[in-house]
């Protein structure tokens, strides 16, 4: 059997499995992530040991240790694994939810509700942990899923899928709900995005390049974000010792994540006394930057930007520094530069904060708060499936609601037009 036979018999298997899930009761769905989590928590010590192996390989192959931070599983990770499958199946049940109901001139009576999505790909670099995340939300969504992780933590994506797929099995879950792809070939990337008629949707999560070649590829809808420049932006009302904190937590608390920030917007009323401020900051969390004129007078070690730099997501810890004019030059560079994912002000000024809420084109936009927040976690959804900064369907954290659609259901008594 050829790769891409191989990927097409996956599909196939995964539109029977998802048949047979969509008519699930929520009870039966929860007693199924119930298991997975039971399962997870039974071979902790043996998914620790795989990772151990998948971390070695990343160290020797030289990846950057915001890399290898990304597929470690710590203890404390495969605790937010199990305890994020029980958050999921504490969320309500989105399918059956009725949107709407009218009743027409003529007596149709006509109702919108949510129904599952059929199918969901996932391909995604690194965290081992969206193996988890991706097959329980697209279980309670009542939709089947077929995974593709990338290479770098095949071992541990591996022993994930199999543990969620033997936990689920014990509950009843239908046979190839949850499959991971094994070949690390490119071409059955390409070959998985291509299933029209049998994969209703794709989810990259990853780099921009990874993103770009599946949007590329599809032949299929695709929820993403190409990259995550975020910004925090210090208002000249703003109290200084709460943005010094939110931005070192935008910027460092775990500075390889989509929604940590990229660059620094100060206004130039203040910039005088918050950039020295944050050096001091920047010195002891050893972030590199680089800024304007006025920035780089001020912070020491701080090499010229250029504006190309504006556009680039880091993912390490590095950041670019604007001293602005005023909010409106805040709000334009924020949208000719950044990515539309997640951005920040801190102010005193209730007007400030309104005009920036409305102005900025983003999918999440922050008052004096950090740009980390973006998360499914986060915002109360359990877990997600990741980022999208589209604008059609879904938009922001992609949790439960985002993985269904709808279909009107129309009763009649003998109409006809």
């Amino acid at each position: 059997m050829t790769l891409d036979q191989e990927i097409r018999a996956m599909g196939e298997r995964a539109l029977a499995a998802s048949r047979k899930l969509a008519a699930f009761t929520s009870r039966r769905k929860n007693a199924v992530l119930e298991a997975m989590a039971v399962e997870l928590e039974a071979c902790r010590a043996e998914l620790k040991k795989v990772n151990v192996e998948d971390v070695a390989d990343a160290v020797k192959a030289g990846l950057s240790a915001a890399m290898v931070d990304r597929l470690t599983l710590t203890d404390a990770r495969i605790d937010g694994m199990i305890k994020g499958i029980r958050e999921v199946a504490a969320l309500k049940d989105p399918v059956g939810k009725r949107l709407s109901k009218i009743v027409r001139p003529n007596g149709l009576v006509i109702e919108r509700r949510r129904v599952p999505l059929g199918v969901v790909a996932i391909i995604y670099e690194s965290r081992p942990n969206v193996t988890a995340d991706a097959g329980i939300l697209c279980i309670k969504a009542g939709s089947a899923v077929i995974l593709r992780g990338g290479k770098e933590c095949a071992r541990s994506n591996r022993f994930i899928a199999d543990a969620m797929a033997a936990g689920g099995k014990k509950a009843g879950l239908p046979e190839n709900a949850v499959q991971l792809v094994q070949s690390a070939d490119r071409d059955g990337v390409r070959a998985l995005v291509q299933l029209e008629g049998l994969v209703d949707v794709v989810i990259p999560r990853g780099g921009e390049a990874l993103i770009r070649a599946v949007t590329e590829q599809s032949r299929i809808p695709v929820l993403k974000h190409y990259k995550g420049v975020c910004h925090v932006y210090v208002d000249e009302t703003a109290d200084l010792d709460k943005a010094l904190a939110i931005l070192e937590n935008a910027k460092c608390q775990r500075p390889s994540a989509c929604n940590a920030a990229e660059t620094l917007l100060v206004h130039e009323a203040v910039a005088e006394k918050f950039l020295p401020k944050a050096a001091e900051m920047f010195a002891r969390r050893n972030v590199r930057t680089r800024g304007d004129a006025t920035a780089c007078r001020l912070i020491k070690g701080c090499a010229k930007v250029a504006p190309k730099d504006y556009e680039t997501e880091y993912l390490d810890f590095e950041l670019n520094v604007r001293v602005v004019k005023n909010l409106k030059a805040a709000v334009a560079h924020i949208n000719k530069y950044g990515s539309h994912h997640s951005d920040a002000i801190v102010t005193e000024e209730p007007k400030h904060a309104k005009r920036f809420l409305r102005d900025v084109d983003s999918a999440a936009v922050y008052v004096n708060a950090s740009t980390r927040f973006t998360d499914g976690g986060e915002f109360g959804m359990g877990a997600e499936m990741g980022i999208s900064t589209d604008k059609l369907h879904a938009r922001g954290p992609v949790g439960l609601d985002e993985l269904t659609t709808y279909k009107y259901l129309v009763h009649g008594t003998g109409q006809v037009r």
